[in-house]
């Protein structure tokens, strides 16, 4: 769990330094910066989505996940989560539901999170999540400079996430072959595209209702 409790932590105190910078940065700078961090997500997205071998699975992937995402409204779930925050925040954080939920997407659903996690839990080897620690913090800055301090939130999400992981790995490495997390981790790549849009003002996509989509590529793998 040492990788994963250092990405947490790392996630926290970039947020506290962005926070802290926050009043510092013009407005126009945050909305500049905010535009050039989701075209780098985007370019994050489009890499990790054009590895997929199998594009039937990734589209059906994404319909199921709808499908399932929207019959439980995970985006309405996470955002009522945040704005509860904020509201005992009495507004001091910023945009605590955006921030809380953008960044748990980002951090969450790449594939460093699922290997940094397989290697440390099987392994005890925590290069992959360190590495990803540092990157975490770094992006916590600016995007913490953007949204508030609502991105430090999503240190939770990412210690259940990959601590979960992290634990199960001996059960879990018979599952996720090389070909799984490929298609995996292309689906997570399509939703970080989503989520670039999103930033960039584009569209309104519910990411966060697409997440079950990232299930669907180990459910085929454990039926055919």
């Amino acid at each position: 769990m040492l990788g994963t409790i250092v990405n947490s932590l790392a996630i926290i105190g970039g947020s506290l330094l962005g926070f802290v910078l926050k009043g510092g940065i013009p407005e126009r700078v945050n909305d500049n910066i905010m535009k050039g961090l989701a075209l780098c997500i985007m370019v994050i997205g489009i890499s990790g989505a054009i590895k997929s071998e199998n594009m039937i699975l990734i589209i059906c992937s994404i319909v199921i996940g709808a499908l399932i995402g929207e019959l439980i409204d995970i985006d309405k779930g996470l955002k009522k989560l945040g704005d509860n925050i904020e509201a005992k925040l009495q507004g001091k954080g910023g945009r605590v539901s955006e921030g809380f939920v953008t960044a748990s997407l980002v951090y969450c659903v790449g594939a460093m999170a699922i290997l940094g996690s397989l290697d440390s839990g099987l392994k005890g080897d925590y290069k992959i999540l360190f590495t990803k620690a540092m990157l975490d913090g770094i992006s916590a800055i600016m995007f913490t400079s953007t949204l508030g301090i609502g991105v430090a939130l999503s240190a939770i999400s990412v210690f259940a996430y990959q601590g979960t992981i992290t634990l199960a790995a001996s059960a879990l490495q018979g599952i996720l072959v090389g070909t799984v997390i490929t298609e995996l981790s292309a689906v997570g790549s399509l939703l970080i595209m989503g989520l670039a849009f999103n930033m960039l003002g584009l569209t309104k996509i519910k990411v966060a209702n697409l997440l079950p989509a990232i299930l669907i590529p180990i459910l085929y793998h454990l039926i055919f």
